[in-house]
């Protein structure tokens, strides 16, 4: 390993940086450094495209800036799913690769390929280095693009020329941390924002995923304190505010529960903290369109992008939303807000007797998600997003309280995004539980991670449902003459490889079966092992969203 390597993993260190996971390359490069140094964790793992998605579940659990190792040809084309999904959710990683030796360059060089062209793809910013005394700036320039702004993954592309000499690169003693910058909007577009929605009758206040990035909890409670409205999430932004709070209203778009959904719908004016407003978060939201919107986010460029907002406030979101509520407190309020309030009462009532005792033989996902939240408070829930998998973002079929996290894809939401991500939650809290649902298509895709889930330091269960098929397809081909397309033939190996690896493996196919099961589990993490939930799903037990989204004739009436 060059001493190069090494000023490299210093300067990830010292620029805030914990975690550096990848596949091993054939020379000791990044990975090596990285294991070798006191101030970073490194990760073996069997797959790039797993190591993607590890370090997305890392950043999004920790707030901490990943490190994703990869080389040249088709270690980073194998990332690129990943990557785009790690985009996609706005996560601070940078990508460090090298590249082929500058005069192989065009010439046939061996794995070869234009990781400029491929990171234009995902990447917030990319740099080739050429000369040691670029590197420096580069890294340093890269994890401050991550963590500021919009988050994002950034690359580094390192030519063996400029990794010959430690000297060469730079590195300085006593680097500073680099730190978020976070900007509040100017008083007086502050101040038209909390008169427009001091005058709202029945707002919504809509917390996404740059709002959890930014630490926005305690503002939102404090806002919730001084500005009585219907509050909710997207998915990324799950976590931000207490689901057990009387104002809480669960996700909203296509992860909305009736009859929250409708409530949501009626707003007049709609306050989004940190946003895309992705496609999503409109879903089966027809009205939104029509409110009155207050739109947040640190990045300008955002506003107008899918809905024109009456007020666009550039600004970090936890700051601006403490703002907002020092200015909201001592306004006056429309006199129907506690008529507004009485409804969100009563829209959390029917919800939660809708889903207070989910029969298993009628819907497994639903109990299986209840017991696990009942065994689990301080539970990490790490999702995928096939068919039954949608159970879990309907407030409050997961009854999520305050002690439990999220970690769900964005929009790309793509099959085996869950376990990866799952593993870089456990190692960022090996402290707390992590559980991770996916469908057996999904964990099928993903048996390359289990040895990775088996060895690291964290307590992970992963839950599987099981349906004998991929459900998103089987259900657009509901009907069709060739349904088998969708249905496997040869399960996934998935106990037998858990068991392999020393992990331990419950099959669930009622509620008894469930009860034991979960009890086994918690036998099998507090005794350091992976363990696996294999639960028989229901194929006609349709969540909200793809009832909907399936028929919508029905959806309508």
């Amino acid at each position: 390993m060059s001493d190069a390597w090494q000023a490299v993993a210093d300067l990830l260190a010292a620029g805030g940086c914990e975690l550096v996971a990848g596949v091993p390359a054939d020379e000791p490069g990044l990975l090596d450094a990285a294991d070798d140094h006191p101030g970073l964790t490194a990760l073996v793992v069997r797959d790039q495209r797993v190591g993607a998605c590890l370090v997305a579940g890392h950043a999004l659990l920790s707030g901490r800036p990943a490190v994703l190792a990869l080389t040249t040809g088709p270690a980073f084309t194998n990332a690129l799913a990943g990557l785009a999904e790690a985009a996609s959710l706005c996560v601070p990683i940078v990508v460090v690769t090298t590249r082929v030796p500058d005069a192989e360059r065009g010439r046939g060089a061996f794995q070869e390929v234009d990781q400029r062209a491929l990171a234009a793809t995902f990447a917030k910013w990319h740099a080739t280095v050429e000369r040691p005394e670029g590197v420096r700036w580069a890294l340093r320039r890269a994890v401050a693009q991550a963590v500021n702004g919009r988050p994002g993954v950034t690359v580094v592309e390192l030519a063996p020329e400029c990794l010959a000499d430690r000297a060469g690169v730079g590195a300085e003693r006593g680097e500073r941390p680099l730190v978020r910058s976070r900007a509040v909007p100017a008083a007086d577009e502050l101040a038209r924002a909390a008169a427009l929605l001091a005058q709202a009758r029945r707002p919504v206040v809509v917390l996404g995923g740059g709002a959890r990035a930014a630490g926005a909890q305690a503002a939102a409670a404090r806002l919730a304190d001084a500005f009585p409205a219907a509050y909710a999430t997207t998915a990324s932004g799950r976590g931000t505010f207490d689901e057990a709070h009387p104002l809480a209203c669960g996700n909203v778009g296509l992860y909305a529960t009736p009859p929250l959904d409708v409530l949501l719908d009626d707003a007049d004016v709609v306050l989004v903290l940190g946003s895309q407003l992705e496609e999503t978060m409109r879903m089966r939201w027809p009205r939104l369109a029509a409110a009155a919107l207050v739109h947040v986010d640190c990045e300008p460029l955002v506003f107008g992008q899918a809905i024109e907002p009456a007020v666009a406030l550039v600004g970090d979101a936890a700051a601006t939303c403490d703002a907002l509520a020092r200015l909201l407190a001592p306004l006056p309020r429309a006199a129907d807000v506690e008529e507004w309030c009485a409804r969100i009462a009563q829209a959390r009532h029917a919800a939660a007797a809708e889903h207070a005792q989910p029969a298993f033989s009628e819907r497994a996902a639903c109990a299986t998600l209840r017991a696990l939240a009942d065994a689990f408070p301080d539970a990490v829930f790490v999702q995928e997003n096939g068919l039954q998998d949608l159970w879990g973002y309907h407030h409050p079929v997961l009854r999520a309280g305050a002690g439990h996290a999220f970690v769900a894809p964005g929009e790309q939401t793509m099959m085996g995004f869950g376990i990866g991500a799952a593993i870089g939650a456990a190692v960022a809290a090996p402290a707390r539980t992590v559980v991770a649902t996916c469908g057996d298509g999904a964990l099928g895709m993903s048996l390359a991670a289990l040895p990775t889930a088996a060895a690291c330091s964290g307590r992970l269960l992963l839950v599987m449902w099981d349906n004998g098929g991929l459900g998103w397809p089987r259900l657009g081909r509901a009907g069709a003459e060739r349904p088998r397309l969708t249905d496997f033939a040869t399960p996934p190996p998935a106990a037998t490889a858990v068991q392999a690896l020393g992990g331990a493996t419950f099959a669930v196919a009622s509620e008894r079966e469930l009860t034991a099961a979960v009890a086994g589990a918690q036998a099998a993490l507090a005794d350091g092992r992976l363990a696996l939930l294999t639960v028989a799903a229901h194929a006609d037990a349709l969540p909200p969203a793809a009832r909907d989204l399936t028929h919508p004739a029905a959806a309508a009436a």
